[in-house]
């Protein structure tokens, strides 16, 4: 049996805003709303179901995505025109600059809820 994550929720304090925030930074769009979700589909059959819960104290996530290289320029474009800093580390420590990991290169920024975003352009390698 093949094990695949299809889904996983995003706590947002505005569901629409947060979903058009992301995916509009991917260079993809919000779909329409399904029950309480606003999904942003991925190109490897995993959608992000953000989720609002006003009541809710939210707790910051890590989410990483696998971007083409010839992409990667685009979505920093985009976070600057929309006035947001990305780092080239996960602590947010070198502001304004890329890193280049594993022959790739990444960056990291906040979503309006404070999630710590990742887009890079090669997988991390781990230790075999």
């Amino acid at each position: 049996m093949t094990v695949q994550l299809n889904h996983t929720v995003v706590h947002a304090t505005d569901k629409r805003a947060s979903a058009e925030f992301l995916a509009g930074i991917l260079g993809l769009r919000a779909g329409a709303p399904f029950g309480p979700f606003v999904p942003v589909d991925l190109s490897n059959d995993v959608t992000l179901d953000f989720y609002e819960n006003t009541e809710l104290t939210l707790t910051p996530s890590h989410f990483a995505f696998l971007v083409p290289e010839g992409d990667f320029d685009g979505m920093i474009d985009r976070l600057e025109a929309a006035g947001v800093t990305y780092y080239a580390d996960p602590h947010h420590g070198q502001p304004g600059r890329i890193n280049t990991l594993f022959g790739g290169r990444g960056a990291y920024f906040a979503d309006p809820d404070g999630h710590n975003m990742e887009i890079m352009t090669r997988p991390y390698v781990r230790p075999a």
